[in-house]
């Protein structure tokens, strides 16, 4: 028998929604490991600091009577934003305000309550034992119809979840079109915006984006409004958490295999982690076989 340990994308450290990556098996002969952030460089803030930008971020845009609005895809990042929110509104570090949650992220959040037995056991025990449901919060509202917007946006300071992480579609792109001009709203993001996305480009610096109207055409929208990006949500593990699952991996391969990666990070990852275990690495190329045994 050869036995492998595949990765994927992995968070090798605890969330408010999710424990850390198990790293128990069985048996292990080979371990194919993501590097998506396994450069010498890449290491994200402690999750304490992350999470007070987020309220530090929300606090002052409220205080200036302003309006959040965080893209977020519907799975995963978006629920853990909405556990976040909820819990520093509870314990009052965080002023509270309604929370409007609006595209796929209803449905998404839907099949997470079906499923606690796989969140962490604080949220587990709230939904199964206490009839307790964290994303049902008192603070959540969500959006059934985009005709809701137009009093949204006429209100009161709030924070607006909304698809698409990327805004490359979705409510996202409605919400920014109506709350961009004004530079007492903010748009924050807390996802990766690729290259060539409309977030990368407003996170870039973008002052003018052509979108869309409610009459149907085209209209240059100015981007008046403050624009944050907090690192650190990451669904990755960063470099220290790659090799803290190494480590602490039982039992240990013989062979590692690392992908998903730009690739000289794959390449430096895989070095260290050849120096710092005595494992052989192999970084293969697109298409490339390998023999396991």
């Amino acid at each position: 028998l050869h036995n492998i340990v595949y990765s994927a994308d992995f968070k090798f450290g605890r969330t408010m929604m999710l424990d850390s990556a198990m790293a128990q098996f069985p048996r292990a002969e080979t371990l194919i490991i993501e590097s998506t952030y396994g450069g010498p460089d890449d290491i994200m803030p402690d999750r304490e600091g992350v999470e007070g930008k987020l309220v530090s971020i929300v606090n002052e845009t409220a205080e200036k009577n302003g309006k959040v609005l965080i893209p977020v895809p519907a799975v995963g990042r978006a629920q853990e934003i909405m556990l976040v929110l909820d819990a520093y509104m509870k314990n009052g570090a965080l002023r509270e305000l309604p929370i409007y949650i609006e595209g796929m992220v209803n449905e998404a959040t839907a099949i997470h309550t079906a499923f606690p037995e796989y969140l962490v056991r604080d949220i587990k025990e709230q939904i199964l034992h206490q009839d307790l449901n964290p994303f049902q919060s008192e603070y959540f509202h969500p959006v059934t119809h985009p005709g809701d917007r137009d009093e949204i946006v006429a209100g009161g300071p709030c924070v607006i979840i909304a698809t698409s992480g990327m805004m490359e579609g979705g409510p996202a792109i409605d919400y920014f079109r109506r709350l961009s001009p004004d530079p007492r709203n903010t748009l924050a993001y807390v996802s990766y915006q690729v290259e060539g996305t409309l977030g990368n480009r407003i996170k870039n610096g973008l002052k003018e984006v052509s979108l869309f109207g409610p009459d149907g055409k085209m209209e240059m929208v100015k981007c008046n409004m403050r624009v944050e990006s907090i690192e650190g949500f990451s669904g990755h593990s960063d470099r220290n958490q790659l090799l803290g699952f190494i480590k602490r991996m039982m039992p240990k391969p013989t062979r590692i295999i690392v992908n998903h990666g730009e690739r000289r990070k794959s390449e430096l990852f895989a070095q260290n982690v050849n120096r710092i275990f005595g494992i052989k690495t192999v970084v293969p190329d697109v298409l490339e076989s390998l023999r396991l045994r």
